[in-house]
């Protein structure tokens, strides 16, 4: 009899990409299937021939619907799989949002490149289109928290809140009485509007998250923020703010609704720029109405924030060109939240080279990104072949974060009795490396960093 085994095909010494699969002799299951953004020999994993063939996956699991765990989903539809593909309702509803963004970007920057010349590749193609898109929605099944569901004979699973993003969840694997238990990417205790993460179930084996496994978040600075809007609506410039299309832009308007209420910053106009954070806005407003289990009690009521704050939605092109050049003291908020492609990189073309304005960076910058090559001091940052000098004031506020810190993470293993092993992967080296030493040093349990690739025994 074969035995059953776990392999790391993603975010194994790295922070994004995360993909894990279970075989059994009864077949396979995946969990999260997601893309490696970030540094240029990271993207290319995207485009190398799978661990796995696709042919051969039964079942996906996906912990929750961010680019770096969803965004392979289509690539792996268009190379043969055709399981299902479990998550919960929430997080099916934005998955659609996500790969039909994903796609159309691809599309575009293919194109656009195409147009330009600068691509290497003759043509350049995009990783998949939204026909492969449209083929993998009727894939997902949605499922609710603490409800059992079959993956392959001898395997099933189920999904608990990660209090992350909406409906982000941590999956438990059983294998054949073996137990495996997955984070996903973890929350935070403080997040406004989601209930923290829930107690961690008992298992024999632990994959566990990393992105912040070397750190602790610093307490609130609200006046960061307030700070950078202050100064630069007095100098006349705008404001930007690259923000995630998925709960970051929820939570930097909050934040936004907040300091104008209590007249920390000048009433100006807000735009939000991006078609994806309009479609996702609109399924956390359903949350409230409908009062989702997983929002926080007493969390502040984003349809009364969005009322008061009388946003001004960008759904059309035009509409986000005139806002290159704003002509009045506004802020901007738009996608993506690491500035990697979108219509955030258009504005960052035209205001970057404009002393008056500011860009404020909400969350974490992985390697590679033009987010992280601003935080850490870019003169100029290239976009669409040609470079673009860095002027404008770059402000990071990392308290936007809601990837639970190293204390975090520990709190969670803890929550439950030791397991046999803890697998730390989705972390830069030196993060993952931290975390799995304190694993060992303050609890006394086996912390692995695991290599891409490798293989282990769950027997």
């Amino acid at each position: 009899m074969t035995s059953p085994m776990l392999s790391f095909l993603g975010a194994a010494g790295t922070v994004t990409g995360s993909r894990f699969a279970i075989s059994t002799g009864a077949g396979v299951s995946l969990v999260d299937a997601g893309l490696y953004q970030g540094l240029a020999e990271l993207r290319r994993r995207n485009w190398a021939a799978p661990d796995l063939d696709p042919h051969d996956v039964d079942a996906v699991v996906v912990t929750h619907a961010h680019l770096d765990h969803c965004g392979y989903l289509p690539r792996l539809v268009r190379d043969g799989f055709r399981g299902p593909i479990r998550c919960t309702p929430e997080t099916a509803e934005l998955v659609e949002i996500v790969l039909r963004d994903s796609a159309h970007l691809q599309e575009e920057d293919a194109r656009i490149a195409n147009e330009g010349g600068w691509s290497k590749h003759r043509p350049a193609l995009p990783l998949y289109g939204l026909e492969d898109v449209e083929r993998t929605l009727p894939l997902l099944q949605p499922l609710d928290f603490d409800r059992w569901f079959d993956l392959v004979p001898g395997t099933t699973a189920s999904l608990s809140p990660a209090g992350h993003i909406l409906g982000s969840s941590c999956a438990l694997l059983d294998v054949d009485g073996r137990r495996v238990v997955f984070s996903g990417d973890l929350g935070r205790g403080s997040h406004p509007l989601l209930r923290s993460p829930g107690q961690r179930a008992e298992a024999d084996l632990v994959v566990v998250e990393s992105t912040y496994g070397d750190r602790r978040h610093p307490p609130p600075e609200p006046e960061l923020l307030a700070g950078a809007i202050r100064r630069t609506v007095g100098r006349g410039g705008s404001v930007l703010i690259p923000a995630f299309a998925v709960d970051r832009t929820e939570l930097v308007l909050i934040e936004l609704h907040r300091l104008m209420t209590t007249g920390q910053i000048p009433r100006v106009p807000v735009h939000l720029d991006s078609p994806m954070a309009l479609a996702a806005l609109a399924v956390y407003r359903r949350a409230f109405e409908t009062h989702s289990c997983q929002l926080r009690a007493g969390a502040p009521d984003l349809r009364t924030a969005l009322d008061e704050l009388r946003l001004r939605a960008v759904a059309d092109a035009a509409g986000s060109i005139r806002l290159n050049r704003p002509g009045e003291p506004c802020i901007i908020v738009s996608a993506s939240g690491m500035a990697t492609g979108g219509r955030v990189v258009h504005h960052l073309a035209h205001q970057l080279p404009d002393p008056r304005n500011c860009v404020v960076l909400t969350g974490y910058q992985a390697a590679g990104t033009r987010g992280r090559q601003l935080l850490d001091g870019a003169r100029q940052v290239k976009m669409h072949g040609r470079y673009v000098p860095v002027r404008a004031e770059i402000v990071d506020v990392p308290t936007f974060s809601v990837h639970a810190d190293a204390e975090e993470l520990l709190a969670w293993l803890t929550s439950a009795p030791a397991p046999d092993t803890v697998y730390v992967v989705h972390g830069e080296p030196d993060s993952s490396a931290a975390l799995a030493r304190r694993i060992d040093d303050e609890l006394g349990w086996c912390a692995v960093v695991p290599r891409l690739g490798e293989h282990v025994r769950l027997d």
